[in-house]
């Protein structure tokens, strides 16, 4: 799901039934352009370890191990700076 946070927008993993469709990628561009378009200060994500590359390839860098222990895993946030 996709919800603002004050100038940031955040948005949480894709359903499984969802992955590996290229969707993900579609919808981080496209909140990328909205994010820009409507002057926000840039996106902000939670993922586990093994996407952190994914995101990376999106220029989102790690700020490392989240607060976040939703489901007692261990989350990493991710932070794209415009």
């Amino acid at each position: 799901g996709v919800r603002l946070v004050g100038s940031e927008m955040c948005i949480r993993e894709a359903l499984p039934e969802y992955r590996r469709r290229g969707y993900a990628e579609k919808l981080i561009n496209e909140l990328i352009f909205e994010a820009k378009s409507n002057g926000r200060k840039g996106v902000v994500l939670t993922c586990k370890d093994k996407l952190v590359p994914y995101y990376s390839k999106f220029g989102f860098e790690s700020e490392g191990v989240s607060e976040s222990a939703h489901g007692g895993a261990v989350w990493y946030e991710m932070r794209l700076s415009f």
